[in-house]
C-alpha cells in the first residue's frame, strides 16, 4: 500500500497542466461530424478519416471542404463498434490500398479498399471478437512493412489470455492478412483489455495505449510474444508472468485512445480525461507526463502527426453518447505549434 501511495504521489508531481494558449489556436479542418475515429495521411499531406457511426470515409485537405468518398455498408455501428481504424498501405502509390478495421453483425474484421474504387472491401482478417464495447480498432504499418492491429476482449475477459482468440491482442500480419515470415499466428502480444492506440517511434519501438477497468489505464511498450496481464492484473503488478506498463493513470485522468510520437515525446488522446497527455520518453522508459488542452475541446479520440509538414491533428469525440456536444462538434483540428 505504501508503494502505491508513493507512485500516485509521484504521478501527481509529474503530471502538470499546460495552458491551451501555449499551443496557439488550431485550424478547424472540418467540423459537424459524428464520432470521427481513425485518421491516416496520404503521401501528398492530405488526410483520410473515418466516421464510426455513419461508416463513412472522408477525404480532407486543410482549407477545403471535406468530401465523403466511401461508405462501408457492411459495417455495423453497434455500441462502440462501427467503422474504426484506417491506415494507408505502404504500396499506396502503386496499388491505392487503404486498410480498414470495422465491426459487422458477427465480428470485427480488417479489410482493404482501393482509392477511387466503389467495390466492396476485401477482407484479409475476419473472426476478431466483437461486442457492444472493447472492440479495439487501431491500425498502423510498422517499419518492417507489416500491418499491426489493436483488438479488444469484446467484453469477454477470457479472450485476452486465450491464444486461440484474436480478441484482447495486438496482431501483426502481411498486407494480405497472413502471419509474417517465421510466425505461426497473427498474435504479436496478448493479455490486453482494449487497445485503441498504436505508434512506432524512430527507433522502431511499438507503443500502445490500453483502457483499464476501474483502476489503471496504461501505456505499454510492446514486445513480441509478451503477455500484458489482463484480466489477471491491471496496471503495474511486478509479476514475472507479465510485462508491466511503462505508464499508468486512473481512468478519470485518461481513458486513452489515439497515440502519436513527435521527437522525444508520446502524445496520447484522452476521452474521459478530456486532454492530451505528453509523455516524455528516453529509450524505452517514460520520464514525465504533462497534461495539455485540459477540457478545451472535450473528449479527444485521435492525435496524429502529419509526417509531411509536422502539424499535429486532433479529433474530438463529444457526440459518442458519453460527451457533451459543443459548437461544430465533432471536430478535426490541426495544430501547427506543438511542443
Amino acid at each position: 500500500m505504501r508503494r502505491i501511495l508513493i507512485c500516485l504521489s509521484l504521478l501527481g508531481f509529474l503530471a502538470t497542466a499546460a495552458p491551451a494558449q501555449a499551443l496557439g489556436a488550431p485550424q478547424l479542418v472540418t467540423g459537424s461530424k459524428v464520432v470521427p475515429w481513425g485518421l491516416a495521411f496520404l503521401p501528398d499531406g492530405s488526410a483520410l478519416f473515418t466516421e464510426r457511426v455513419s461508416r463513412s470515409i472522408w477525404a480532407v485537405t486543410p482549407g477545403r471542404p471535406a468530401r465523403k468518398i466511401y461508405t462501408v455498408t457492411e459495417a455495423t455501428a453497434n455500441g462502440e463498434g462501427g467503422l474504426l481504424g484506417i491506415a494507408v498501405g505502404p504500396t499506396y502509390s502503386s496499388d491505392g490500398r487503404v486498410y480498414l478495421y470495422y465491426s459487422t453483425g458477427s465480428d470485427n474484421r480488417i479489410a482493404f479498399v482501393r482509392r477511387g474504387s466503389a467495390a466492396r472491401p476485401t477482407p484479409i482478417v475476419t473472426g476478431i471478437p466483437a461486442g457492444s464495447n472493447h472492440n479495439g480498432g487501431r491500425l498502423v504499418f510498422g517499419p518492417d512493412g507489416s500491418l499491426y492491429a489493436g483488438t479488444g476482449d469484446a467484453g469477454n475477459t477470457s479472450n485476452a489470455q486465450n491464444s486461440s482468440s484474436l480478441g484482447g491482442k495486438v496482431l501483426r500480419m502481411t498486407r494480405d492478412g497472413r502471419p509474417v515470415s517465421g510466425a505461426s499466428s497473427l498474435v504479436f502480444s496478448l493479455g490486453h483489455r482494449n487497445v485503441q492506440g498504436l505508434v512506432f517511434d524512430r527507433a522502431g519501438h511499438l507503443w500502445a495505449t490500453e483502457f483499464g477497468q476501474n483502476t489503471y489505464d496504461e501505456v505499454n511498450l510492446l514486445v513480441q510474444g509478451d503477455n500484458y496481464g489482463w484480466p489477471t492484473v491491471e496496471g503495474k503488478a511486478n509479476d514475472s508472468r507479465f510485462r508491466d506498463p511503462v505508464w499508468q493513470w486512473s481512468p478519470s485522468e485518461a481513458s486513452p485512445s489515439g497515440i502519436t510520437v513527435k521527437g522525444d515525446s508520446l502524445y496520447v488522446a484522452a476521452l474521459r480525461g478530456q486532454r492530451i497527455w505528453r509523455l516524455r520518453f528516453s529509450g524505452t522508459s517514460v520520464t514525465s507526463a504533462t497534461a495539455m488542452l485540459s477540457g478545451s475541446y472535450g473528449r479527444l479520440r485521435t492525435v496524429m502527426q502529419n509526417p509531411r509538414d509536422g502539424a499535429v491533428w486532433v479529433m474530438t469525440s463529444n457526440r459518442d453518447g458519453r460527451g457533451t456536444a459543443r459548437a461544430n462538434d465533432d471536430k478535426v483540428l490541426r495544430f501547427t505549434q506543438f511542443p
